[in-house]
């Protein structure tokens, strides 16, 4: 299967200011998920998608492709991803003949996501047959809706979810889970220019553990997975 990864990072961000490129423990954030790209072993190809001229410059000089730059339309707080996509599977079909038989989303904002996730993300996909793959994190168990409260128009905590106290011990509770960020989206070509949907009828999900999933969104964000990077340094030295 033809596996085109796509590493799309706009120019702008409310939250953190850069935010793509931001070091963290010295290395622009964009270059942990250029790290995973390029050492996959199932990936066929790997581009950028960004409007920006600083975060294209970066990108080349990590060794990612970049075939062109994302149009403004494309890269503004409200614009779907799922144009942007469709926008650079297009580009390389027009001007290039290339035609992919699945799309990864890779965004920048998931520094701990490995070539390991990558590749066994793609072996899932193959062998669901579904029309996309997920990552997703497991809820901790005090924020699924059967542990959430309300707060009612009285002012007093109510449960979301009715429960009886004495069968919904913790060890009986059902298990969620969330996307984690996400840090892969895997969906086949079909999907995407003819159902134009990043999910489809039918997806499989790829669970990652709390640690790997850390999604930069603020600055208490970055910090952990800062933390998080420098033991996981350690660890393999």
């Amino acid at each position: 299967m033809k596996v085109l990864a796509v590493v799309p990072a706009r120019g702008g961000s409310k939250g953190i200011t850069n935010k793509n490129i931001i070091k963290v423990n010295g290395k622009p954030l964009l270059e942990y998920t250029v790290s995973a790209a390029l050492g996959s072993k199932l990936l066929d190809r790997t581009i950028l998608s960004s409007d920006s001229a600083q975060i294209c410059e970066i990108s080349e000089t990590l060794g990612l492709e970049v075939p062109f730059h994302r149009p403004a339309h494309l890269a503004s707080d409200t614009s779907p991803t799922i144009d942007s996509m469709k926008h650079a599977v297009t580009f390389l079909e027009t001007r290039e003949g290339y035609h992919p038989d699945a799309v990864m989303i890779l965004q920048p904002t998931s520094p701990l996501r490995t070539s390991n996730h990558v590749d066994d993300a793609i072996k899932k996909f193959i062998e669901s047959g579904t029309d996309s793959l997920v990552s997703v994190v497991e809820i901790p168990h005090n924020m699924i809706p059967e542990s959430i409260m309300r707060i009612d128009s009285s002012g007093l905590l109510k449960p979301y979810v009715e429960w009886n106290e004495r069968q919904n011990l913790r060890q009986n509770k059902p298990t969620y889970f969330a996307r984690n960020g996400a840090a892969i989206y895997l969906f086949s070509y079909e999907c995407l220019m003819e159902k134009e949907s990043l999910y489809g009828d039918s997806v499989t999900p790829f669970i990652m553990s709390f640690e790997d999933s850390v999604d930069i969104d603020n600055e208490a964000d970055l910090e952990l997975a800062s933390w998080l990077l420098s033991k996981k340094f350690l660890e393999r030295n």
